[in-house]
């Protein structure tokens, strides 16, 4: 007969959390996804930041029911990060892994297991990714395929470089406890990206896992961060701060040259894209501080070569603007319906972004 409490003991803890705020559309799917996972020593903490939609009560009506899963309510509404950090910092003390989730998103019974088992096959592992799908599908699927760990440096080097897709997306991600605990802020800065730069900066020091699986469901909707994100072209600017501060570490000069060449090229084409959009004063505010931080001018030669470029595309090929410019009528109708629908929940990241 299997004694479940002694194999409960043989394995290693995983500290689970999720910071919350006003997801309560989507949270009961998150929370009973964690309860049904099949890996049995883990522990749950919902981080609450001051919602106001009822989160708060339905994290408590869990924890009611279920010891494992604990609630923590913010005394005061922090800033986004803040919260994930505080969320970082309650892990059990004897956790030995650490799987953040969020809110609106949720997991497959056997993700953790499967992930751990990764971790724990290969202790040079620090952090261990897996495939996410949405309501589109796979959103990214370029990982080396049969290759269950990655070397970290060569795993950054290659995302540096546009080679490795996306590895790093918090709900598909489980982190090695002793990389969380070594950081009072494990999701550095402000910036939407710090998940990323956690997963980048864990990779300096130990290596990459990799599930071949689909382990995460990944939530699409209005209101989350990404497609905030998306809405203004920030990731640009996150993208080319992420390359300018990790690539001289990882990369040599001309690469590094060659690919900020190609990532500012791309970023003054968007651009030249919304200057043709007429897009608003704040847009406009958000990328020239954001390029100023980062050594670049927003009156740039270059900004003006591109806007020149897209102006001749629309008048030398009018039928594919045409089509062009349907498609985006079509699509902000679609955005429309669905920001009716959707919550205040956010991908990744609160809404105070």
């Amino acid at each position: 007969m299997i004694n479940f409490a002694v194999m409960e003991q043989s394995l290693p803890r995983v500290s689970v959390v999720t910071p919350v705020f006003n997801g309560a559309k989507y949270l009961r799917a998150c929370i009973e996804s964690v309860l049904a996972q099949t890996y049995p020593n883990l522990d749950y903490t919902i981080v609450d930041n001051c919602s106001t939609d009822g989160s708060l009560e339905i994290a408590q009506e869990y924890a009611r029911k279920h010891p494992r899963v604990k609630v923590h309510a913010n005394k005061e509404f922090v800033g986004a990060i803040e919260s994930h950090n505080i969320a970082f910092r309650l892990i059990s003390a004897d956790a030995k892994y650490c799987k953040l989730l969020s809110a609106d998103d949720w997991i497959y019974p056997e993700c953790i297991s499967k992930l751990v088992d990764v971790a724990e096959r290969h202790p040079s592992v620090g952090i261990v990714g897996s495939y996410a799908i949405n309501a589109y599908g796979i959103p990214w699927g370029r990982q080396p395929l049969g290759e269950e760990v990655l070397d970290g440096r060569w795993a950054v080097r290659s995302f540096l470089l546009g080679s490795l897709d996306c590895f790093f997306t918090p709900s598909s991600v489980l982190y090695r406890a002793s990389l969380v605990r070594s950081e009072h802020a494990f999701f550095p800065g402000r910036a939407p990206s710090a998940d990323l730069e956690a997963c980048l900066n864990c990779l300096r020091r130990s290596d990459l896992g990799f599930v071949h699986q689909i382990l995460t469901f990944e939530r699409i909707h209005n209101e989350a961060i990404s497609a905030k994100v998306s809405a203004v072209n920030s990731q640009l600017m996150d993208r080319l701060r992420i390359l300018l501060a990790f690539g001289p570490s990882f990369l040599d000069q001309a690469e590094l040259k060659s690919r900020t060449e190609e990532q500012l090229s791309d970023y003054y084409s968007v651009l030249a894209v919304a200057c043709v959009n007429f897009r608003n004063k704040e847009f406009w505010r958000l990328h020239r501080v954001g390029l100023t931080e980062l050594g670049y001018s927003i009156c740039s030669p270059r900004l003006a070569g591109a806007i020149v470029a897209k102006f001749l595309d629309l008048a030398l090929n009018p039928k594919s603007t045409v089509e062009r410019i349907l498609r985006r009528v079509k699509t902000g109708q679609v955005r429309h319906t669905g920001a009716e629908a959707g919550s205040n929940s956010i991908r990744s990241f609160d809404s105070q972004r």
